[in-house]
């Protein structure tokens, strides 16, 4: 990139000529600083996954069924609602 084009690109954008030549430094300290942060993580084991894993799937399929009953038993009401209205 040109000095004239970073100058024309800080006009139109408002910033100065020096933050947008800049920004592949930027970057590269932010990929860097991501990577030393990364490294701190403590990621759970495959057990400590798998069994997290396992109680998901086991409450969503517990809700999805609560909530069919309870869609069913409201549908079967209203059915009978509407039922008593219109004779």
């Amino acid at each position: 990139m040109s000095a004239k084009s970073v100058k024309a690109s800080a006009q139109t954008t408002g910033k100065p000529a020096a933050d947008v030549a800049s920004w592949p430094t930027r970057l590269s300290a932010y990929i860097e600083e991501l990577k030393h942060e990364m490294r701190l993580v403590t990621w759970p084991s495959r057990e400590q996954v798998r069994s997290t894993t396992v109680v998901v799937i086991a409450t969503v399929f517990f809700f999805g069924v609560y909530f069919g009953i309870v869609d069913y038993v409201l549908a079967i009401g209203q059915t009978k609602l509407y039922g008593m209205f219109s004779n």
